[in-house]
């Protein structure tokens, strides 16, 4: 055993368990941030590009309301796999859509970025529309430990569906960013939890840490990078899983495969990358990750963030595409899935 697979063992032996606080891991630096407490990037601000790409962006995206959704994920039906299917499996993964995956490892169930409403918009019927359902329907879920949230975009972020999901579990605890507390317990939601990079917290014999992430956060007017973003990695005594969340390609993801990896599954999002000068530096395109998968040691990788919603200018069926093309053409990525929503599968 080297010395960092020892040095992760007496972490996760010593981390408190269920019902405690946060604490720092020692293993990332917290997030940076400018003298007025606004969260930062490590490489400082990001450009989206000028008004003259973003203004016509903008404008295409009313064009999506006439889009039929050709190319758009197929929706596998749950009656073509029993969920008592699951159980029988050590771990397992249903995509669920977008940046939602139902995820089960031994001992703990947890949901990444639960979205189940059809317009991710603060005003309903104005924003981007929903393709394809839900894989799953929320009363169809088995009991879940915890939720984590990336950052407060609202295909992110769906307070509807975040109220859904403590209103019917109240044992299910919610990990966010710092700076998002608020926007759950402000809907009555208790368990929350808030992150800073490079902190951990066990819950059921699995940590659970906050990872750094190339991305912005913005819900309304005057609070940009008022929260933070994050990846987050979950470790168990047997399995490991790692949730990029939304982001461009950076360094960091070598150092969080370093310190943390290998992992038996990565979920990777794929979409949202066009306009090239608008979403570069916060999106990451298919090659990208692939890339982010070989550097956080991942042993599969499941493609998110894609043809769920029409986000951005790419046809709905080029990430997949792309994603499966690079990633035959690396030898350090052997399982690369794209898998219907609703599909579930075992890593």
């Amino acid at each position: 055993m080297d010395v960092r697979n020892f040095l992760m063992m007496i972490i996760l032996v010593w981390m408190p368990d269920a019902g405690a606080e946060p604490q720092a891991s020692q293993l990332f630096e917290p997030a940076p941030r400018d003298d007025k407490g606004t969260f930062m990037n490590p490489i400082g601000d990001l450009s989206q590009g000028s008004l003259g790409v973003r203004v016509p962006f903008m404008l295409r995206r009313f064009g999506t309301y006439f889009r039929g959704g050709e190319g758009a994920p197929l929706l596998m039906s749950a009656k073509d796999q029993p969920l008592e299917a699951v159980d029988s499996m050590g771990a397992s993964v249903t995509w669920v859509g977008h940046a939602t995956v139902l995820v089960k490892m031994p001992g703990v169930t947890f949901l990444t970025d639960p979205i189940w409403s059809d317009w991710p918009s603060p005003v309903p019927f104005i924003g981007p529309r929903r393709y394809v359902p839900p894989g799953l329907a929320i009363e169809d879920l088995p009991p879940i430990d915890f939720v984590v949230i990336s950052h407060n975009h609202y295909d992110h972020l769906d307070l509807p569906t975040l109220k859904a999901l403590a209103a019917r579990d109240a044992k299910t605890q919610f990990l966010v960013p710092l700076g998002n507390e608020s926007l759950l317990t402000d809907q009555g939601i208790s368990r929350v939890h808030g992150f800073d990079w490079g902190d951990a917290m066990t819950i059921k014999g699995s940590t659970i840490y906050c990872l750094p992430t190339q991305h912005w956060s913005k819900r309304g007017l005057g609070d940009t990078n008022q929260s933070l973003w994050a990846s987050w990695a979950v470790i168990g005594a047997s399995k490991r899983f790692y949730f990029a969340g939304d982001t461009g390609y950076f360094k960091g993801f070598k150092t969080i495969g370093e310190k943390l990896g290998p992992f038996d599954l990565a979920a990777m999002p794929i979409g949202a990358y066009e306009p090239t000068l608008m979403m570069q530096s916060t999106h990451m395109n298919p090659e990208e990750a692939v890339q982010a998968t070989i550097d956080v040691r991942a042993k599969k990788a499941l493609a998110i963030h894609f043809g769920t919603f029409d986000l951005s200018d790419e046809p709905l069926s080029e990430p997949p595409d792309r994603f499966k093309a690079a990633a035959d053409k690396e030898p350090g990525v052997e399982n690369a899935w794209v898998i219907q929503v609703g599909e579930r599968r075992a890593f």
